[in-house]
C-alpha cells in the first residue's frame, strides 16, 4: 500500500513540475530551417517510441507465454535449429530503420545547408558573425553598421551568416531559427537561416571555449523589414564610429554588454580568405574565388614558361 502511494506521489510531482516547463526551443521553430530539424527530431522520437512499445509488448508476451509451467523436472523442450523468418525480421527491420533515418538525415542536411525554402528568389541579408572571448560581433557590410552581443534581423528575408572566430572554436546557434555551426579561426563557414515570425530569440555559443562559455550569449530580435530599415537609419544617426583601437579593446577577453557602432571592423580587420590560407565553407562564392585563383595561377605559370 505504501509503495502504491509513493508511486502516485512521484507521478503527481513529475506531472505538476513538467506543466510549468516552457516548450523546448528546438521544438518551437520560427523559421524553415528550424522547422525541418524539429520535424526530424519528432520523427525520430516517434520511431523510437514505436520500437520501445513493440519491444516491451514482445517482452510481456514472452514472459506470459513461456512462464514456469507444471511440467516435470526432467522435461526437455524439443530442439529447434532456428527460424529463418524470425532471423530475417530481427536483422532486416533494424537495417530498414537505419536506412530510412539515414535518408531523412542526408536529405534534411542538404536542405538546411541551402537557402531556406521559399526564399530562393530573395536577396539575402549578409551578416558577418565573429566571436571573441566571450563576445559576439555582428557586422552588417551592406548597412555599414556593427553590433556587439545582440542581433537585429528582418523577417521574411533569407539570412546568410559568415562565421569565424578571433579566438578558440565557438558554435553559433539560434535554436528557434536553425542548427548550430562552428566559427573557427582562419576560415569562414556559411550558415543559411530565415525568420518567419517577428519576436525575440535566444542565441548562444554552443561549444565550450573556456571559463566564460556559459555567458557567451546574445539576443536576437526579428522584425518586419520596414522596421529593420528604420533601426539601421537610427543607428547611423546616433551610434559612434567603430575604430581599430576600439575594436582591439573589444577583442580583449571578458564579458561586455550590448553596444552599437557605425562602420564595421571588416575595413581594418577583414575576415579570413583563401589568400591567407582560409576557406569559405558553405558558399558558392568560395568556389568561384578558388576557380579565379586557379586561373590566375595557370596564367602566371604559362607566362613564366613563355619567358624561359
Amino acid at each position: 500500500m505504501r509503495l502504491k502511494w509513493a508511486l502516485i506521489t512521484v507521478l503527481f510531482t513529475i506531472v505538476t513540475v513538467l506543466t510549468g516547463c516552457e516548450p523546448l526551443m528546438v521544438l518551437d521553430p520560427k523559421g524553415p530551417q528550424a522547422q525541418t530539424q524539429a520535424d526530424d527530431i519528432m520523427l525520430s522520437i516517434w520511431i523510437m517510441l514505436f520500437i520501445v512499445l513493440v519491444v516491451f509488448a514482445l517482452l510481456v508476451y514472452m514472459l506470459v507465454k513461456f512462464r514456469a509451467s507444471k511440467q516435470s523436472k526432467d522435461y526437455e523442450p524439443p530442439h529447434i535449429e532456428g527460424n529463418k523468418l524470425v532471423e530475417a525480421i530481427c536483422i532486416g527491420i533494424p537495417i530498414l530503420i537505419v536506412a530510412f533515418l539515414s535518408y531523412v538525415s542526408v536529405k534534411s542536411n542538404y536542405e538546411v545547408e541551402a537557402t531556406p525554402k521559399g526564399y530562393e528568389d530573395k536577396e539575402p541579408l549578409v551578416v558577418y558573425a565573429s566571436s571573441s572571448n566571450w563576445k559576439w560581433h555582428f557586422s552588417y557590410p551592406e548597412e555599414d553598421i556593427e553590433t556587439v552581443n545582440y542581433l537585429y534581423i528582418p523577417t521574411d528575408r533569407p539570412l546568410e551568416f559568415k562565421l569565424y572566430s578571433y579566438g578558440p572554436i565557438t558554435s553559433f546557434w539560434i535554436p528557434q531559427l536553425g542548427g548550430q555551426k562552428y566559427a573557427m579561426a582562419n576560415m569562414v563557414t556559411t550558415l543559411h537561416l530565415a525568420a518567419d515570425v517577428p519576436g525575440e530569440y535566444f542565441g548562444r555559443n554552443a561549444n565550450f571555449s573556456g571559463k566564460g562559455t556559459a555567458e557567451n550569449t546574445f539576443d536576437v530580435k526579428a522584425m518586419p523589414e520596414a522596421e529593420f530599415d528604420e533601426w539601421v537609419e537610427e543607428v547611423k544617426s546616433t551610434a559612434k564610429p567603430l575604430t581599430e583601437e576600439k575594436f582591439d579593446d573589444l577583442l580583449e577577453p571578458g564579458h561586455l554588454g550590448k553596444s552599437t557602432y557605425t562602420g564595421t571592423h571588416l575595413e581594418f580587420s577583414p575576415p579570413p580568405t583563401g589568400e591567407n590560407g582560409g576557406h569559405d565553407h558553405g558558399s558558392n562564392e568560395s568556389e568561384e574565388h578558388q576557380n579565379d585563383e586557379h586561373a590566375e595561377h595557370d596564367s602566371h605559370e604559362h607566362s613564366e614558361h613563355k619567358n624561359h
